[in-house]
């Protein structure tokens, strides 16, 4: 695990060159075919040397949830445990993990005029309203969210508009899953933020200079996708598509996407500094030395 740009997938890569692994990518961008540039994919090089499970495995139309990674992660790591590999998960999508970690309540189905109502309240007064609301009636998940992450406020709202319970009621009624697993966590950040927000400026600036703009404009030419879908509110997309929409120049858009991105590498930090059983790693460490690390920590010869 760890924050966007903090070097995950060179680390994971180095990992499968010294022990038995395989590779699952967990990764709410990488599971869309076509987000390639901006997502920040290994590349078709890459991959074919160092396949990794659950990418591209969507269309950009698709919604793909924590439920699907879940149920797809693990039939993927019982294949892989079955062939007597270490599956090695490999992102940084922090919901994902606590999904397959902690296991998913059956919440209720979606209901599009109490999504619209919450929406008209944050249109009106601000996500950060919606947030306050949120604490009144569930507070356990209100301190898990972010006051401007709009997509989990939003649900975290409507579970409990539409079904009279909270998310964390729901969850604690229907316990938690326990993964068939001795299960190692490491997390791999640089120990200067300067440094994670030069290596996040450094990584936008070649994803835009490597054509980035023109995937997302061949994205938006298919006509069948829209600014709402999943695909297309990730980091860096978003900005790109209303950049073309015309809402603003490219270089807001640029901006845009660099605040964003560093926001979310503080939201993923945030997680992680809560994590139970998480094993620190330092980005600017030699390649050698963390690799030592990770095994000394698997207690592996």
């Amino acid at each position: 695990m760890g924050p966007t740009a903090s070097g995950k997938t060179d680390l994971a890569i180095a990992l499968t060159e010294v022990l038995p692994c395989e590779l699952i990518s967990v990764d709410s961008a990488l599971v869309y075919r076509g987000l390639d540039i901006g997502s920040a994919k290994p590349d078709t090089k890459t991959l074919a040397a160092h396949p990794h499970a659950l990418v591209d495995i969507c269309d950009p139309g698709e919604a793909y949830s924590a439920a699907s990674f879940r149920r797809d992660a693990l039939i993927e790591m019982e294949r892989i445990a079955a062939a007597g590999n270490i599956p090695l998960l490999v992102g940084g999508t922090m919901l994902y993990f606590k999904a397959l970690m902690d296991g998913l309540a059956d919440m209720p189905s979606a209901d599009p005029q109490v999504r619209e109502a919450i929406e008209a309240l944050a249109a009106r007064e601000g996500w950060p309203a919606v947030h306050a609301e949120l604490a009144l009636v569930d507070p356990e998940s209100a301190g898990q969210i972010h006051p401007n992450h709009s997509q989990r406020l939003s649900r975290a709202l409507e579970v409990f508009k539409v079904s009279g319970k909270t998310m964390s009621q729901l969850r604690a009624e229907q316990g938690q899953a326990e993964l068939p697993y001795t299960v190692h966590q490491f997390a791999i950040a640089p120990a200067q933020r300067s440094v994670l927000h030069s290596r996040i400026a450094l990584r936008l600036r070649q994803m835009f200079d490597n054509g980035f703009v023109d995937e997302v404009r061949g994205l938006m030419a298919r006509g069948d996708l829209h600014a709402d879908l999943p695909a297309i509110r990730a980091v860096g997309y978003r900005q790109v598509w209303q950049h073309l929409h015309g809402e603003f120049d490219l270089e807001t858009a640029y901006e845009r996407a660099l605040i964003a991105s560093r926001q979310l590498a503080k939201r993923q930090l945030t997680w992680l500094r809560g994590w139970e059983g998480l094993h620190w790693i330092d980005s600017e460490l030699p390649r050698n030395t963390q690799l030592t690390n990770v095994i000394k920590q698997m207690s592996l010869p």
